[in-house]
C-alpha cells in the first residue's frame, strides 16, 4: 500500500511539473521588449473584450499589467509571472508576481490580470514598496456570465481594483490575495 501511494504521488508530482513546464510565462525571454509586447497584447485583448475597462483605465493613475501568470499546485501551490507598470500609457517599471499557497489543490492554470491604481496614494505606496503584497483591501471588478465588466459602488471607490481574465487550465479559482509584486530589471 505504501509503495502504491509513493508511486501515485511521484506520478502526480511529475505530471504537475510537466504542466508547469509547458506553461510559458516569459522566464528566460528577451527582457523588456518581450514584456512590453505581451503587455500591449494583453491591454488590446482586455479593451476589445471588456470595453468598460477603458473607462476604468482613464480614471486610474496607473496600471500594473500582468499578461501571464502561471499557477500550479498539488497540495502546495505556486504561481509566477512578469509584467509592467504603466503611468499615462508609458511603461515606468517592470514587476514580477509570485505566490505560494498550501491546502487542498491540484492542477495548473494561467490567467492575466491588471491592477488599476485609482488614487495617487495607492500608486505611490506601490512604487515605494520593496515588495507589495495583494491583500484584503484589493477589490475585484467582476466579469459576469455575459462577459461584461461590472463595477459596483464599493469597487469604484477602492484605491486598487483588480481585473482577472483569460483564465485557462485545470486549477480552479484565480485569486490575487497573497501575491507579492517585486520590481525587477528584465
Amino acid at each position: 500500500m505504501d509503495m502504491m501511494n509513493r508511486r501515485s504521488f511521484t506520478l502526480a508530482a511529475l505530471a504537475g511539473a510537466g504542466m508547469t513546464a509547458a506553461c510559458g510565462n516569459g522566464v528566460g525571454s528577451n527582457g523588456a521588449a518581450e514584456i512590453d509586447a505581451r503587455v500591449e497584447n494583453t491591454l488590446n485583448y482586455l479593451y476589445s473584450n471588456y470595453p468598460n475597462a477603458r473607462d476604468l483605465a482613464a480614471k486610474s493613475t496607473g496600471t500594473l499589467v500582468m499578461p501571464l501568470i502561471t499557477e500550479a499546485g498539488f497540495g502546495v501551490g505556486a504561481g509566477y509571472g512578469r509584467g509592467a507598470l504603466q503611468v499615462n500609457d508609458v511603461t515606468v517599471d517592470y514587476y514580477s508576481a509570485a505566490k505560494g499557497s498550501f491546502g487542498f489543490q491540484i492542477g495548473a492554470s494561467q490567467h492575466a490580470h491588471v491592477l488599476f491604481f485609482m488614487t495617487e496614494g495607492a500608486l505611490a505606496d506601490f512604487r515605494r514598496s520593496s515588495g507589495w503584497a495583494a491583500g484584503a483591501d484589493l477589490k475585484y471588478a467582476a466579469i459576469d456570465q455575459g462577459e461584461t465588466l461590472e463595477l459596483d459602488t464599493t469597487t469604484s471607490l477602492a484605491p486598487v481594483i483588480a481585473v482577472v481574465f483569460g483564465q485557462a487550465g485545470l486549477h480552479v479559482g484565480a485569486t490575487l490575495e497573497g501575491t507579492k509584486y517585486t520590481r525587477i530589471i528584465p
